[in-house]
């Protein structure tokens, strides 16, 4: 056969080679070759989404799974820590071994009970001279001071942090700066 009596040749389904129906046939199984791709990666996005959403809750459920028990020993680091602050401070130096054996007890147990936060990502927060930080303290008290304005002057109770969460936020008196006729900066410390 030649060139052009194969080109008039009819294929197995009775029609011609590049007939306009063919060309036809072939746009429409490119268009849905094109839909499935398109398709397919959709889907393969979405199980990717997934995997990294699933991914994100697991890590967050590991750092914040302590989050209620850590709530409810609080108030017992807090009531610790009061009962040291309330020793004598001459039992350090007393006489009687008991007095000095229960102060040194209670500091271990404090010790001890601050570490375990550590481990489990609980931090105390609050400290002297930090910058007032509404996300971490209560401003219960403004109180003029030689302090820059929004600088913590007193912890009355430390606040505590978890990972990037905060359990309690430190209840702190906060400087407004120089009282007097020297202009003081004005500090926001509404929460």
């Amino acid at each position: 056969m030649t060139d052009e009596a194969n080109e008039a040749a009819p294929t197995a389904d009775g029609q011609e080679e590049g007939t306009p129906a063919q060309s036809i046939d072939a746009a429409m199984l490119e268009v849905e070759l094109g839909k499935a791709r398109d398709e397919l990666l959709r889907a393969l996005a979405e199980v990717e989404n997934t995997r990294r959403r699933a991914e994100r809750q697991a890590n967050d459920a590991r750092t914040y799974a302590i989050d209620r028990f850590a709530r409810d020993l609080l108030p017992v680091a807090d009531t610790l820590a009061r009962a040291l602050d309330a020793a004598p401070a001459g039992w350090r130096e007393s006489s009687d071994d008991s007095l000095r054996n229960l102060l040194a007890g209670l500091e271990m147990t404090e010790r001890a009970m601050v570490d375990a936060f550590a481990r489990h990502g609980l931090k105390r927060v609050g400290a002297l001279g930090e910058t007032f930080d509404p996300n971490l303290h209560q401003a219960v008290v403004q109180t003029p001071s030689l302090q820059p304005a929004g600088t913590v002057l007193i912890v009355m109770q430390p606040g505590y942090v978890l990972g990037d969460r905060t359990l309690r936020a430190a209840m702190v008196s906060v400087s407004a700066g120089p009282s007097g006729g020297q202009s003081a900066q004005h500090v926001d410390i509404t929460v």
